[in-house]
């Protein structure tokens, strides 16, 4: 007999998940947000991961009653593991959540979670809650996986049912169970780890990895530009190389590359390690946005009126978790700039509700501005035309295009400046 499903956490994660799977299970999803669920019911996704009609097309049930997770089988983990204000780990919504399931699962349940976490939480933080709260002994009554989530957000190549899983569990036999729930949603094309462990540092070392490589671009960048070299100017030479390693500089915001080398972080200093790449590269990212202001008021030389364009921690998504842009705002208006603000993707309301910011609605704006921002490149702003900018941009006026996809084409009439 098949099991029944539950997937903990709708967000960008738990809902590509949730309504994979149910294309071959019977799925349920659980998420504390009522105004999330009511959404999901009228076949609405503000992440925009799920369209409208695939979602209503799902046979997926959604609900805020923890009672909907009766009777599964498999409880699939998928809340956020985000960092306090000190970048410190911060593992509530993972206890919370297993202490939810603490009272439905049963002998012979199977709980996996798939939350970045450093190694070890699986078993010794969760697995303790669950025993605790259930009675049951994991290993034993009830078993322990660990599947790693892949997610990109707006990325609709790179899709969960069409990547490599890797899953880890505390047997052998359930984790070629979880191999085969897995696999039936992505071709079988599924990697078992040999210890949930060994899958725990495997996904923290993904995101490391590449907030590592970003931070060596971003240095860089900086070097660069005080020899007036621009830095993309070398990057189109260097790729040439067949093993030249392709990143770019930028800001690094999110609720992934931005956080999790402080949960690696932090174990390693547990452990009595001092991680210095690891903290480093975070040290370089997280200034980033002040260099940057720098940049662009040492080049004007003076206040101006300014219109940022994007908000969000990457291009065509509507995701506002710690994105880095507010930095580079706030930074900038701590300089004297007037700084405006306007997002394709972002809801307005939440915008609101998170920083104070007001966006500017639309860009048929009839007030003209000494300068505009390309912090976030939405397909929006990539397709700007010179008449687009000449809408809200005075004439001679500065274009700083951090991400370099106007580069090849400058706007003509304005001053033009990219790393």
């Amino acid at each position: 007999m098949e099991p029944k499903i539950a997937v903990i956490g709708l967000g960008y994660v738990g809902l590509p998940l949730a309504v994979a799977l149910s294309r071959s299970y019977s799925v349920v999803g659980f998420d504390i947000s009522e105004h999330r669920v009511r959404e999901l019911k009228e076949g609405h996704d503000r992440t925009h991961e799920i369209e409208s009609d695939v979602l209503k097309k799902s046979s997926l049930q959604v609900s805020t009653d923890p009672n909907i997770l009766m009777d599964c089988g498999v409880f699939i983990v998928t809340v956020p593991t985000p960092v306090d204000a000190n970048n410190q780990p911060d593992l509530e919504p993972l206890s919370s959540a297993s202490t939810i399931l603490g009272g439905f699962i049963h002998k012979g349940s199977i709980v996996v979670f798939e939350s970045t976490v450093y190694p070890g939480v699986t078993e010794d933080f969760c697995g303790p809650i669950l025993e605790k709260v259930s009675g049951l002994k994991a290993g034993h009554d009830f078993f322990l996986g660990y599947s790693p989530e892949r997610i990109n957000p707006g990325d609709k190549v790179h899709t969960v049912d069409k990547i490599t899983k890797v899953v880890a569990a505390q047997t052998p036999e359930v984790a070629q169970k979880l191999a085969q729930i897995y696999g039936k949603m992505n071709n079988n094309n599924i990697f078992i780890a040999k210890t949930i462990k060994a899958a725990e540092a495997a996904k923290v070392i993904e995101n490391t990895q590449r907030d590592i490589n970003i931070a060596f671009m971003n240095e860089i960048a900086m070097i660069f530009a005080k020899m007036n070299i621009s830095i993309h100017d070398v990057l189109d030479a260097a790729s040439t190389k067949w093993n030249f390693l392709k990143f770019s500089p930028g800001l690094v915001g999110g609720h992934c590359i931005g956080v999790d080398p402080y949960y690696l972080a932090t174990a390693s200093k547990s452990l009595g390690h001092n991680p210095q790449i690891i903290l480093a590269g975070r040290e370089i990212n997280e200034s980033m946005a002040n260099e940057l202001a720098d940049l662009i008021t040492q080049r004007v030389g003076k206040p101006l009126r300014l219109l940022v364009l994007g908000l969000t921690f990457k291009e065509n998504v509507p995701d506002l978790r710690n994105t880095k842009v507010v930095d580079l705002i706030e930074a900038l208006k701590k300089r004297g700039h007037v700084v405006d603000v306007h997002d394709s993707c972002a809801d307005p309301e939440e915008a609101k509700r998170f920083f104070n910011y007001h966006l500017v609605p639309a860009l048929t704006i009839k007030e003209t501005y000494d300068g505009v921002i390309g912090a976030v490149m939405h397909d929006a702003y990539c397709q700007f035309s010179n008449a687009d900018f000449q809408r809200f941009l005075k004439p001679k006026g500065w274009i700083f295009d951090l991400k370099a996809v106007w580069r090849k084409q400058p706007p003509a009439g304005f001053n033009y400046w990219t790393l």
